[in-house]
């Protein structure tokens, strides 16, 4: 068990690391985490043995973040709204953190944390896509990760403005929302990707 300065000292820099990547990406080197949490860097080491494992822990939060979110969705009565409003949540927690797209591609999928949370999202987003073509709200060949990997499309075609227009996102979204929907749908001209692809 850990002492309560230990303790201490583990929330500071999780929340200086959280907010470091956040709004400068994962590039951001220890030093200045652990001058924003006002600890020392060897702290920083003696929690985590290196600046990856650290991303990895913040960046499991995050999708955890978005499984609960999805666990309380899928109670809903409303199965298209809930659907939509997973989607509209990991868009912005996607929007508003720098470091999540690129953790997302640069870290090992072996990690064990990264790996447990990514099989908790594909499966609660499996369920909110299976409520949602139940209530025929979208088509009938997206999959749970059809959603999962839409999720960065929105906040990615805006990467490079998103400063000067904060929510534009939310435009791309939309349009997103609009092509998930059955009308019109046109048949997809490739598979969807396996369960085994995206966990690793």
């Amino acid at each position: 068990m850990m002492r309560a300065d230990a303790v201490r000292n583990r929330r500071l820099l999780m929340d200086a690391a959280t907010a470091e990547f956040a709004e400068n990406g994962m590039d951001v080197s220890i030093t200045r985490i652990a001058t924003r949490a006002g600890i020392g860097k060897g702290t920083v080491f003696r929690h985590f043995d290196t600046k990856e494992q650290l991303l990895a822990e913040i960046f499991s939060d995050r999708l955890e973040e978005l499984v609960t979110a999805g666990l309380r969705l899928a109670e809903s009565d409303d199965p298209a709204t809930a659907l939509f409003e997973f989607m509209t949540i990991g868009t912005e927690i996607q929007a508003r953190d720098r470091s999540f797209c690129q953790a997302a591609a640069a870290l090992s999928r072996s990690e064990p944390a990264v790996h447990a949370s990514r099989e908790r999202l594909a499966e609660v987003a499996e369920t909110l896509v299976g409520k949602a073509q139940q209530a025929a709200a979208i088509r009938d060949d997206i999959t749970g990760l059809d959603i999962v990997l839409l999720l960065s499309a929105a906040s990615q075609a805006v990467l490079s403005i998103s400063e000067d227009a904060p929510g534009l996102w939310q435009r791309y979204l939309s349009i997103i929302f609009d092509g998930l929907r059955p009308q019109n749908a046109h048949p997809l001209p490739a598979p969807a990707p396996t369960r085994a692809q995206f966990t690793g």
